[in-house]
């Protein structure tokens, strides 16, 4: 057995350092080389620009460019060297495949290093073949699948390391469950500025999520804390490695709730090796869909709307629109639109009469096409069916009559129009209200770029190879149908039922389903983030049927209640500050709405408080204050939830919004409130 001892795997960290010291200073060279080469070239042109013809400007440039491109890719190499030396591998595993005579040491890290020296891998890619084994086996038999085929084999030896800064901090030698006592330790630890990589934690069933390569949407429904958001990213990470040669980081999309969540992901691919993945909010993409030409309340101020100002008519409309039995409706329309837009006009061209059967059984024969762009398509048919009567070529003004003539034979009005006029066919003009301004409700947002699809079509987004929704019970049905017209690539589904923060509007994973069929479904019972108290506790709020929390204590969270606002106010503030010197990395204060963030940062009146609001595009460590929608996603180490009353918790949203703040906390939780507190919480006051 290679490096036996600890002191050994210490003394082989050492020697594997220095490898990775030589590359480095390889590529450090190779950089340097690509930049005199290129500055050379470049003065060459200069100098003989004069004298070059065409072909010889078009082999320069190439050159350029040539040379440009092999410096952004050592460039990017030295850059995963340096990051490689800092901590070369957290795994290992000694595999002895059937057809071999020895076990072979696999040393398993976030990216692969081949030394030229040795001919050989000294760190496999955690996404490589046989990099699997780790997580998917403990000691005895094992396998794992190659394009070519299946290896089996046995794992004699399994090893979990620790290394930071180039230092092994330790070693864990294990037969059972390596996984358990390094994520514990993990765990434990203070929160991250970003979320960070779970690629030496990984467990074995979210291993499975992440390497299935046969699911064309992926939907993975995940209780509060389980990792979901990191399992998907590490699955675009995976698919990235596995189809390098078809699709790039460019290629990828995120839909995500807003840009501080956007933020707070950023570093997770990149830590693994991959570019910045493009992201986009639904509102974005809504915005884009109906061509910036139609304004409309967005999500955030329907949520803000319905915990705000919870009107019965309001709430109706939203939940209307956002079953399936709605888009149901919407189909029939369509129907009821191709069987009645037709108005009988005699088409007399050339001598000829085109038949009115003739015209209808064209436009339906284009049924899979937009019904605006079939028009086109049934003038042509028009065309050739004259040309085929009357035995002869058309004159360009007879052309032009087909052109005018045919469209007025449809009702042919704008997806506004037509939307509008839904609710009228189906006796329910209540449904559809416009905002001031001529401002759509969010509601509406949807449905009429549903309607827009079925009658004008959209600009796909063809380029997008692979998309990831994240929070998806926050989109209804309707939203899922653009998405899959607009997006007819892969898809990887998240979310949490028990975290929407719109009740009325929630779309669970068997919702989701329907819509997409192929999907497979995926669920995550298992919870990571909080301590065991805390997810005790956020479980006594909304009841999470299945949820395994992870054995991990901590302290109880805390209940306190006050005689006055200035009082809570100063215990949020003696908080702060003993969070301050506590030498944790995060707090989060996490009020219902944000009106209240607002007015609790006000009364604050500390700058090292940082409030996020709807503009906000960053995540800072620190203390942050911010409502519970955009806390979603985050986890803290501390979280404070104030102003948590009867008269401000007590219905089924408010219910979420507490959950959702809970569920933030990893280490400490804190809920304050003056008078009588909310009966969704076990009161114990102090």
């Amino acid at each position: 057995m290679v490096n036996p001892t600890e002191q050994d795997e210490r003394h082989y960290l050492a020697e594997v350092k220095e490898r990775i010291g030589f590359a480095l200073q390889h590529t450090h060279d190779r950089v340097n080389a690509v930049a005199d080469e290129l500055r050379e070239t470049k003065a060459w042109i200069h100098e003989h620009q004069s004298g070059l013809d065409e072909a010889d400007q078009v082999a320069a440039l190439q050159s350029i460019n040539r040379m440009a491109n092999m410096g952004t890719e050592t460039v990017a190499r030295r850059r995963q060297l340096m990051k490689l030396a800092l901590s070369p591998y957290f795994g290992r595993i000694d595999f002895q495949s059937n057809r071999a005579s020895a076990p072979e040491a696999i040393y398993i890290g976030l990216t692969t290093f081949f030394d030229p020296g040795l001919r050989r891998n000294i760190v496999y890619d955690w996404r490589a073949p046989v990099s699997s084994m780790f997580y998917d086996f403990e000691l005895g038999a094992a396998h794992f699948q190659t394009p070519s085929g299946k290896v089996e084999g046995a794992i004699h030896l399994k090893r979990q390391y620790k290394v930071r800064d180039g230092v092994m901090e330790f070693m864990i030698e294990s037969g059972v469950s390596i996984h358990d006592e390094v994520l514990q330790r993990e765990l434990s630890k203070s929160a991250d500025e970003r979320m960070k990589t779970i690629a030496a934690t990984i467990q074995r069933d979210q291993n499975q999520v992440i390497r299935n390569e046969e699911a064309p949407v992926m939907i993975i429904q995940g209780v509060a804390g389980s990792g979901k958001t990191s399992i998907a990213l590490h699955r675009i990470a995976f698919m990235l490695y596995r189809f390098r040669d078809s699709i790039k980081a460019r290629d990828v999309l995120i839909l995500s709730p807003n840009k501080v969540f956007a933020d707070y992901i950023s570093n997770v691919l990149p830590e693994l090796g991959e570019e910045q993945i493009p992201e986009m909010e639904m509102d974005e993409l809504a915005t884009a869909l109906l061509d910036n030409k139609q304004p409309f309340q967005t999500f955030f101020q329907q949520v803000n709307a319905l915990l705000e100002q919870p009107h019965p008519a309001y709430i109706e409309r939203v939940k209307f629109k956002s079953t399936f039995e709605f888009v149901k409706l919407l189909n029939k329309y369509f129907v009821h639109l191709e069987n009645t837009s037709f108005t009988h006009i005699e088409l007399k061209v050339a001598g000829v009469v085109v038949p009115v059967p003739f015209v209808i059984e064209k436009f339906k024969a284009w049924q899979r096409m937009p019904m605006h762009r079939r028009i086109p398509e049934v003038v042509q048919e028009v065309i050739q069916y004259i040309r085929k009567e009357s035995r002869r070529k058309l004159s360009g003004s007879e052309k032009a009559r087909v052109h005018e003539m045919v469209p007025r034979m449809f009702n042919m009005r704008s997806a506004f129009e037509v939307y509008k006029d839904f609710y009228q066919w189906i006796g329910r003009p209540d449904m559809f209200r416009m905002m001031p301004g001529m401002q759509l409700e969010y509601a509406d947002v949807f449905p009429l770029i549903y309607c827009k699809i079925r009658l004008e079509g959209i600009n796909t987004y063809d380029h997008v190879k692979h998309l990831l929704v994240d929070e998806m019970q926050d989109y209804t049905p309707v939203q899922y149908a653009v998405l899959g017209r607009a997006f007819t690539c892969r898809k990887t589904i998240l979310g949490d039922i028990n975290q929407s923060v719109n009740p009325y509007g929630a779309s669970a994973a068997e919702d989701i389903e329907e819509v997409f069929p192929q999907g497979e479904l995926v669920k995550m019972y298992r919870a990571y983030r909080s301590t065991l108290e805390i997810s005790q506790f956020a479980s006594a709020i909304l009841p999470t049927p299945g949820l395994i929390p992870l054995e991990r204590h901590g302290e109880s969270p805390r209940v306190l209640r006050f005689e006055n606002g200035e009082d809570e106010v100063d215990s949020i503030r003696s908080m702060i500050t003993a969070f301050v010197q506590s030498g944790h990395h995060s707090m989060g204060i996490i009020c219902k709405t944000q009106r209240q963030a607002d007015e609790l940062y006000t009364r604050l009146g500390l700058n090292n408080v940082h409030l996020l609001s709807p503009a906000s595009t960053t995540f800072t460590h620190g203390v942050i204050l911010a409502s519970a929608h955009l806390s979603k996603g985050l986890e803290f180490d501390e979280v404070v939830l104030p102003h948590v009353t009867h008269s401000n918790y007590h219905s089924d949203m408010d219910r979420r919004m507490l959950y959702i703040g809970c569920t933030r906390a990893m280490h400490r939780l804190t809920l304050t409130g003056v008078g009588e507190m909310s009966r969704m919480v076990n009161r114990s006051e102090e």
